[in-house]
């Protein structure tokens, strides 16, 4: 792609992928501003959207940032482009999170069809790096967070494998959770639930976020209709937008037995570190999708600071828990919306 190709539709669709990307309650906490003149794209953090009660420190908003971040980089190879990023470049700005140079990148490589895999080595660099983003890109229309039952069904090892790689190509932790780590997990997950529901605050916060289709047309949030069933057992891993109101109409079904879960880590825990996470969240995001494999999240522990330490594995858990990610087969979910781009997106000449 030339420089004179770089029309505004081409920013346009540049930022449309970008804004696919999940974040907390699909509060979509971010803006984005294109100049022509520097060919550069800047990522800002839109703090009237952040989670006071549920996030006070950002660190949520920045992981959902880092998430829209990928899917630009994913995005930019797509159009031949190459994305020179920076975390954070002002430190006297610390809403603004990054900045993306778009220059001309080296000719794309023939389509290697429906079955390639990106390659997602860790040190994967150049033409190779590029064409491993360029692979995620078909994944971010077909993304979606599933608030369904999955089946029993076992994620193979060489799907983990492929997974724990997307993360570690983003300077990020994945580890699959087996035996008491994943007990003690699945119950800060329900007794998170459960502080929640006695947190007056917290359940404002949440069911200002929730959205009914009969009387919202919604730009954001969650609709009802991705609300997902309630578990009949009550054990569900998901978090209950419809918190205790109703829903007519709404299925009773039993979820999986053994939900398999992935724990999500980064070395240190400031604003550049969950930037990092997000990009590591969403890269695996995009890489289980061409795997067929759905995912939804369970934030509920990450959200209590004395909780989130417990997330760690005790015997080799060293780094910061960032995201807990639920795998398996099962509905993809469906899409959510998002906000217009015209409220999202400032061009520059």
């Amino acid at each position: 792609m030339s420089a004179q190709a770089l029309t505004d539709a081409v920013v346009t669709e540049l930022v449309a992928d970008a804004t696919a990307a999940p974040s907390m309650h699909n509060a979509q906490p971010w803006l984005f501003r294109y100049g022509h003149r520097s060919r550069t794209l800047t990522l800002r953090a839109d703090f009237e959207r952040r989670m006071p009660e549920a996030d006070p420190t950002g660190r949520a908003l920045h992981v959902g940032c880092g998430a829209a971040l990928l899917n630009l980089r994913v995005s930019a190879a797509h159009h031949g482009l190459e994305a020179a990023t920076t975390l954070l470049p002002d430190p006297s700005d610390p809403v603004l999170l990054a900045s993306v140079r778009l220059d001309d990148g080296p000719d794309a490589r023939p389509d290697n069809g429906p079955g390639a895999r990106p390659d997602d080595r860790p040190g994967a660099s150049g033409g190779r790096a590029e064409e491993a983003l360029r692979a995620l890109h078909p994944a971010i229309a077909n993304r979606h967070t599933s608030r369904y039952p999955f089946d029993e069904q076992a994620i193979p090892d060489d799907v983990r494998a492929r997974l724990v790689r997307a993360a570690r190509a983003e300077g990020a932790d994945l580890v699959f959770l087996a035996g008491p780590h994943l007990e003690t997990v699945l119950g800060l997950i329900r007794d998170a639930e459960g502080y929640d529901r006695g947190d007056p605050a917290r359940e404002a916060e949440q069911e200002h976020w929730a959205r009914y289709t009969k009387t919202d047309a919604p730009v954001d949030g969650i609709p009802d209709y991705a609300f997902g069933p309630r578990d009949a057992a009550e054990r569900a891993t998901n978090r209950d937008f419809a918190g205790s109101i109703p829903v007519p109409g709404r299925a009773h079904v039993p979820f999986e037995h053994q939900p398999q879960l992935a724990l999500l880590s980064t070395g240190g825990d400031r604003p550049a570190d969950w930037l990092r996470a997000g990009q590591a969240l969403e890269r695996v995001l995009l890489t289980a999708t061409l795997d067929a494999v759905s995912t939804s999240f369970a934030t509920q522990p990450l959200e209590w600071p004395d909780l989130r330490w417990v997330l760690r594995d005790p015997v080799h858990g060293t780094g910061h828990p960032q995201m807990i990610i639920r795998l398996g087969y099962g509905p993809t979910g469906p899409r959510t919306p998002r906000r217009p781009l015209d409220r999202v997106l400032t061009i520059e000449p």
